[in-house]
């Protein structure tokens, strides 16, 4: 428990009414207010936290944070002005709750993609070590074997910090995370203790929010000043995709120890003779310790450089090379990234996240070595985001498809025949001869590609993987590539 006053001097805030008002938790979501709340008063582009004080003082709010000065307060109720919420936030709030995650081993994941398959691989190998894990990505957030839904990759400060409660609570030995480019970016990781950062790769993505490349690769490398920062723990590691153009300057920014993996470049642990296939990838892996061989369910050179991600994050946590080999034998799949479908048909369904030109790429580019037959690629791009990439991902499914149905993914709130025409663009300069249709409507758009598949083929349902919904302009439905996937063949 902390007083406003308390607060206050941290981020040199102005009190309106009593700095000695004792508060006992700090809520931005008015539904969540209790007895003693601080209530955060947000404003978004489509809701102002301010038009909730009301009720969070029915609720039992005893303040508000927020920054105007000019506020009219219900009687009894205090509040403290800060000149900018994120920042205020990023201080008082892991202030507040005691810095929970200097209490437990921190294991933090950025890059374009790869990053939630990489978290799944370590939680899995520390699993498989004997430790309790607690897991925060894109699909869910797993304390030990519960579950809960997620809405953002990296939730915004007051969330992540309410979680690290709860999971040192749980008694949590490591907390295995995505951060993203906007978490960074928004200081929603501030006062995080990590041990263990890693790089996967760096391709064009959220341009519309970064504006550019440059600004994308330095919040990316904010991690890894976060890593090299001296805490409370020891053991700080950087583990960095050599293979990248973009290490370079991860490794900058890393003044911690660094490992390094790859396939290409010379690294600390690099994987030589490599198989693969459609039953997963079996290679070789060299660590400066010792020389062992991977066997693995999972398929694909990009599934490669995760599952050396995740062995240089648990050799930098002092895993012992037995548990990792052992995890990563039994490890089997990750919901939505290069997911099988499985029913008695004679073609192979892959549904996957791949949502971005480097994502797009890598999927194919493995649907490719594992089929001699036709490659049918069914994908949208999401509205509201990056436009730019529309046309590269349409040119790269043309080239590496055999078959091309572009549909909606998230139109969200534009227009989704427009966005299909931007896709369309990069499509129609690459597909020459080959077979090539746009249907906006995404159900109809699979039960087109499983009428069109034969033996042998494969159908890849690229965008929105483990995803279960659909957002349109004014609602958003139930939609899952899996199930209409399973309906369609049904249905043929």
């Amino acid at each position: 428990m902390k007083n406003l006053e308390e607060l206050a001097l941290l981020v040199q805030g102005k009190i309106i009414g009593d700095g000695l008002t004792k508060i006992e938790n700090i809520q931005h979501d008015s539904r969540s207010v209790t007895a003693g709340s601080l209530f955060v008063c947000m404003e978004g582009a489509h809701v102002d936290g301010h038009k909730f004080i009301n009720q969070a003082k029915e609720s039992g709010a005893v303040a508000i944070l927020t920054t105007h000065e000019d506020i009219n307060l219900p009687q009894g109720m205090s509040a403290l002005v800060v000149p900018e919420m994120l920042n205020a936030l990023a201080i008082i709030v892991p202030y507040f709750y005691d810095y929970p995650s200097k209490k437990m081993r921190v294991i933090g994941i950025t890059g374009t993609n790869g990053k939630t398959t990489t978290t799944y691989l370590i939680r899995a190998i520390l699993l498989e070590a004997g430790y309790k894990v607690g897991l925060i990505g894109t699909i869910q957030m797993l304390i030990g074997a519960e579950s809960f839904p997620m809405h953002n990759t990296t939730p915004n400060v007051i969330d992540l910090q309410h979680i690290f409660v709860q999971m040192l609570e749980s008694k949590v030995d490591f907390v295995v995370m995505e951060v993203s480019s906007h978490a960074l970016a928004e200081n929603r990781v501030s006062g995080v203790e990590f041990d263990t950062a890693i790089f996967t790769n760096l391709t064009q993505d959220h341009l519309d929010y970064h504006k550019t490349l440059e600004n994308y690769c330095a919040a990316k490398a904010k991690l890894f000043d976060m890593v090299s920062r001296t805490g409370s723990k020891q053991n700080k590691h950087a583990v960095i995709n050599l293979d990248d153009a973009a290490s370079s300057e991860m490794l900058k920014h890393s003044t911690c120890a660094v490992l390094t993996y790859g396939i290409k470049n010379h690294s600390d642990i690099q994987a030589t003779n490599i198989q693969v296939s459609t039953q997963g990838n079996k290679f070789n892996c060299q660590i400066p310790t010792a020389n062992f061989q991977v066997t693995t369910n999972l398929t694909g050179i990009f599934n490669i450089y995760n599952v050396l991600a995740a062995i240089g994050a648990t050799l930098a946590e002092n895993i012992s090379v037995e548990a990792i080999k052992t995890a990563l034998e039994k490890f089997k799949s990750v919901p939505g990234r290069f997911e099988k479908i499985f029913a008695d048909i004679p073609y192979t369904i892959i549904v996957d996240y791949a949502h971005t030109p480097d994502g797009v790429q890598n999927v194919l580019q493995t649907a490719r070595q594992i089929t001699t037959q036709k490659i049918i690629t069914v994908f949208g791009c999401g509205g509201d985001r990056d436009n730019t990439k529309r046309p590269i991902m349409g040119r790269l499914a043309a080239e590496l498809s055999d078959i091309v149905i572009v549909t909606s993914d998230n139109p969200r709130t534009e227009d989704p025949e427009k966005i299909l025409r931007e896709v369309e663009v990069g499509v129609k300069e690459k597909i020459g001869s080959k077979y090539f249709e746009s249907i906006i409507d995404r159900r109809k758009a699979i039960f087109r590609a499983v009428e069109l598949a034969k033996t042998g083929d494969i159908i890849m349902i690229l965008g929105k993987g483990h995803e279960n919904y659909q957002i349109l302009k004014d609602k958003t439905i139930h939609f899952d590539d899996r199930e209409v996937a399973l309906e369609a063949i049904k249905n043929d």
